[in-house]
């Protein structure tokens, strides 16, 4: 049964200006599918977005930067959010749901710096910014000599630390430039064979109240397919090894002509240990191949890395 857009609806968003070109996007693309529906953003400042002094790992991971959203929807005052996907827990709140997954920009890491080609071209001792524990750990791994310091706020904060001089290089998502027509800071992209990526990294998804029928009819047509089987699959490797900002871990799959290739990593901060699978089968059934990546890295010794984890965490 097709269902009336309703004659209007609210998208809530962080203030951020990458969040805010994300709702834009998808207000655009809804406004063309249904022109008589009026379309506003509500804009919205997470406990994530306010604390800037201590790492994600540190202060509650990657929910502080959807709940506030969550109550407005809850709340009604709100009746979708925008989320980059990487952001949201792997595991959403009981009452509400993914309702589509859009098409996914460049999941690469890049490399950002005024003085430097690429992290091969960094000197011993040079200072190197990220907010992850993934990258912090890939870095470690390959450059020991560099020196790896924690890097938040949002990504024109991130930049200004980076002009100011606070550090040699940062590294960001390369989507995040590229929506914000920011591409000429990108020096180097960090292909996934030396950095891969995030679950879900380069990918937004729209989040509704669960048993939203109607939003989730509205929203189908913003669902890519190969999209959604990728995060799909790399969220089930996530969420196999109870996926936080506290585990350096990424998952990062492509899907062509129906078929999955998956690659998953787990490491500890140091990157002194590194387990790593790679499984390619069919797209069809992404969770699947999720637990069987998973199962290849538990026979690669991931618990006791992520044991090695929790200790140095408590730490």
């Amino acid at each position: 049964m097709k269902v009336s857009p309703p004659s209007k609806l609210v998208i809530a968003s962080r203030e951020s200006r990458l969040a805010m070109w994300q709702a834009e996007h998808v207000r655009a693309r809804l406004s063309a599918l249904y022109p008589q529906c009026s379309i506003e953003i509500l804009g919205m400042t997470t406990k994530g977005d306010q604390i800037l002094d201590r790492t994600l790992s540190k202060v509650g991971g990657k929910g502080l930067f959807v709940k506030e959203l969550e109550v407005a929807m809850s709340e009604r005052r709100a009746d979708l959010a925008v989320h980059s996907l990487k952001d949201v827990p792997m595991d959403l709140p009981e009452g509400f749901a993914l309702a589509a997954v859009l098409e996914r920009e460049d999941p690469r890491d890049a490399f950002v710096s005024n003085d430097y080609a690429s992290l091969d071209d960094l000197p011993e001792g040079a200072v190197v910014g990220t907010s992850s524990l993934r990258r912090q750990a890939l870095i470690a791994a390959r450059y020991p000599h560099l020196v790896i310091r924690p890097l938040r706020g949002n990504l024109d904060t991130r930049l200004g630390k980076l002009d100011r001089g606070e550090y040699a290089a940062i590294i960001l998502a390369a989507a995040g430039l590229k929506r914000l027509g920011l591409p000429q800071r990108i020096r180097a992209l960090i292909e996934p064979e030396q950095s891969l990526p995030a679950p879900g990294q380069g990918a937004m998804a729209i989040e509704i109240l669960d048993g939203r029928d109607d939003l989730m009819q509205l929203l189908a047509p913003l669902d890519h397919r190969a999209t959604a089987q990728a995060v799909r699959a790399e969220r089930t490797v996530s969420r196999v090894f109870g996926g936080s900002c506290q585990i350096p871990l990424a998952a990062f799959a492509t899907v062509e002509n129906e078929q999955m290739r998956l690659r998953a990593m787990v490491a500890t901060p140091d990157g002194k240990r590194i387990a790593s699978a790679e499984t390619r089968g069919a797209a069809a059934d992404p969770e699947a191949l999720g637990r069987e990546i998973a199962d290849a890295l538990r026979a690669r010794d991931a618990e006791g890395i992520l044991a090695a984890c929790r200790a140095m965490d408590a730490g």
